[in-house]
């Protein structure tokens, strides 16, 4: 019987190789961090949206810049996004596989919009930014090793 390789993905006989339950722990672990990280970063974007629709001055308001918007399209926008953000995080905590391929997604989706969110709130948005990487990082590091 030929040796197990982490490449191979059938032995000799034709079963699969069995994995580790160490590999099936991270496994979970990393895409349960991967769901709580989206809900807290889902509350607090709706928390900051609410925060923006409320009360423009709360943030601050730059002259020139290319993805000027008003204040309170910004909170509706984070707003929006972040109850989205919270319902995908819920839905990767419940096993279910649309999430785990939406996480990715809306997390890319919520990095773009940081960014472009900057100069409002910058030390948050950077904040953000580095969740939504990791995020993103966790759930493509379990989805390769996982059978969908």
């Amino acid at each position: 019987m030929a040796a197990i390789r982490p490449g191979n993905t059938r032995t000799d006989s034709g079963t699969p190789p069995r994995r580790s339950v160490g590999d099936s722990w991270q496994q979970a672990g990393g895409t349960a961090l991967a769901g709580v990280l989206l809900i807290i970063n889902g509350i607090l974007g709706v928390l900051q949206g609410i925060a923006a629709i409320h009360k423009d001055t709360v943030y601050a308001v730059t002259q020139h810049y290319v993805f000027r918007f008003n204040i309170t399209a910004w909170g509706w926008i984070i707003l929006v996004l972040g109850a989205v953000l919270l319902l995908v995080g819920l839905g990767i905590l419940a096993r279910q596989t649309w999430a785990q391929f939406a996480g990715v997604g809306i997390a890319a989706v919520s990095m773009a919009l940081q960014f472009m969110f900057l100069p409002y709130y910058p030390i948050w948005a950077l904040i953000a930014i580095a969740l939504d990487a990791f995020i993103i990082w966790a759930l493509l590091m379990t989805s390769t090793h996982t059978d969908i």
